[in-house]
């Protein structure tokens, strides 16, 4: 038998999740996009980062905090001027229906969570043959499923995509999980392809536009409902037999040949995001003062050290807009919320109005990108979000018509 090094159930060298890069950014106008996986092999090595080990990756993840905390300010008279006529997109199933708004807590599966790491090792398994993969510094924010032609887009903050802190372009090993809970991937992983931001972001960190829109290729699920926890490679279980000149195709740490025979692990077809979640429609150049539903994951304690949020499940806040500044950020034209939402985790967290209690669909008009303690009492009161804009809707434009098929 020709034996690598296997990771509960899948297959590794140390060649294991290269990214796979397949072009680099490009820009047209104020638009970023940047690749984050190549198709095929490249992206089932990010899925099985994450999936190994009974998701192991995804549970020992922490809350990305990457400036988070600032100092906001409630501006209280004028607020961020429209540059176009205010405009929607509806949500995947609401393309003809009204745009009533009803008050509700009712949970959306379109959120989820994002995550992300620096890298990979290998650690040694006792009394197994294989070795397992652990991520390295793996983090994750908030996110939510969005309209899109091919049902395949998620929107978060820039700052969940866009490596601000090594200014290396994107973030590694991305995938959006919709539905996440204590662990669980109810609906799979979704693998990002491309990733679109405002090139002010990108190049001067202009919290204004700190947003990103996402391509991601169909889910991905396991076979059996997991990894085997297996002793020896031979015992694996969810692989396939292929022919030969098949199998030269694929890398190393996905593949294995035992008696002249030659397989490779089989991941599922979850199917397009959009046609298992949903997706919420989108909203921009609207009025400031209307009513937004808040869906995030937030997680970490307040100043004054109350551990107020977990971070393993969905949580919700509710309130009215207003317009916000943030000069430690560069956000001049914000939008700010009332909301007991911690930094930590809470990036990414999608802002809805007019969401509909039955249907589970509004229209996503900001997300989060920082907290603030506004009355000095060490309790954050507020999160602050870009103003959804025209230019906004011109980075989601470049992304919401773009396929991205499966690569299962």
């Amino acid at each position: 038998m020709k034996r690598t090094l296997a990771f509960g159930g899948v297959i590794a060298t140390a060649g294991l999740l290269a990214a796979g890069l397949s072009a680099p950014a490009s820009a047209a106008g104020d638009v970023v996009g940047t690749p984050l996986a190549a198709t095929g092999v490249a992206g089932k090595n990010i899925a099985a980062l994450w999936l190994a080990e009974g998701a192991a990756n995804l549970i020992a993840a922490t809350p990305y905090d990457v400036e988070t905390k600032v100092v906001a300010k409630h501006i209280s008279t004028g607020g961020p001027a429209a540059d176009s006529k205010p405009g929607v997109v509806p949500a995947i199933g609401d393309e003809k229906k009204s745009t009533a708004k009803s008050k509700n807590i009712n949970l959306p599966k379109t959120s989820g969570k994002v995550f992300f790491a620096d890298g990979f090792k290998l650690v040694d398994v006792p009394g197994k043959e294989y070795k397992k993969v652990v991520a390295v510094n793996p983090h994750w924010c908030s996110a939510t499923s969005i309209q899109a032609s091919y049902k395949n887009l998620v929107a978060t903050a820039g700052s969940c995509v866009y490596d601000t802190v090594s200014n290396k372009s994107t973030l590694n090993y991305w995938i959006f999980v919709p539905g996440y809970y204590q662990g669980k991937t109810p609906w799979g992983v979704y693998v990002g392809k491309q990733a679109f931001t405002h090139y002010d972001f990108d190049v001067y960190e202009d919290g204004d536009r700190d947003y990103a829109f996402v391509t991601v290729y169909n889910g991905l699920k396991l076979p059996h409902g997991g990894f085997a926890d297996v002793k020896k490679v031979s015992d694996l279980g969810g692989f396939a037999e292929i022919d030969k000149a098949t199998w030269d195709k694929y890398e190393p740490y996905l593949k294995y040949s035992a008696n002249g025979k030659y397989y490779v692990w089989k991941f599922v077809d979850a199917g397009r995001l959009g046609d298992n979640v949903g997706g919420q429609g989108l909203a921009y150049n609207q009025k400031v003062g209307k009513p937004v539903f808040v869906f995030g994951y937030p997680s970490g304690s307040h100043p004054d050290g109350n551990y107020a949020y977990s971070g393993k499940t969905l949580k919700w806040s509710y309130g009215k807009t207003f317009a916000a500044q943030a000069p430690a950020i560069k956000g001049e034209e914000l939008l700010g919320v009332k909301s007991s939402f911690t930094g930590e985790g809470a990036l990414g967290s999608s802002w809805l109005v007019g969401y509909k209690n039955t249907r589970r669909l509004g229209y996503l008009n900001g997300v989060t990108i920082g907290v603030s303690d506004t009355d000095g009492n060490n309790r954050y009161d507020t999160s602050v979000s870009p103003y959804f804009d025209g230019e906004t809707y011109g980075v989601y434009k470049a992304a919401a018509n773009l396929w991205s098929g499966s690569i299962a």
